[in-house]
């Protein structure tokens, strides 16, 4: 696939996807003969990977380093393993906080219905 059906695809500009294989966030792309990005299904799944957990709110820093333990090969499966750990703690801690937020919107906009409900006349 071209930049140009991935960044369509994943809803991530070009240059998005060009700064995140400069940064190693992204592990090289195959290139075609004449130097042009053609993204296979690998890079694709890393691309989704990384929306996926930017989605998230995980850290570049973070995945690089992530990207970086998966690029030095199979002993290093425990640090990534450790690392995402690490990150869905962070996550999971993200989730309650906003969870509780919205308990204290729904309050809030209740409060306000049942002003609206005991002031209105006919």
């Amino acid at each position: 696939m071209t930049i140009s059906e991935v960044s369509g695809k994943y809803g991530m500009t070009q240059d998005t996807l060009r700064y995140y294989e400069r940064v190693g966030l992204l592990p090289p792309v195959p290139r075609k003969p004449s130097g042009v990005r053609d993204y296979d299904n690998h890079s694709c799944g890393w691309v989704e990977f990384i929306r996926c957990m930017r989605s998230a709110g995980l850290p570049v820093e973070t995945l690089i380093e992530y990207v970086r333990l998966w690029q030095e090969g199979p002993q290093t499966q425990a640090a990534r393993k450790h690392l995402l750990i690490d990150e869905k703690q962070r996550l999971d801690k993200r989730i309650a906080e906003m969870q509780a937020t919205q308990a204290r919107l729904e309050s809030k906009i209740a409060h306000y219905e049942n002003i609206n409900k005991t002031t209105e006349t006919l």
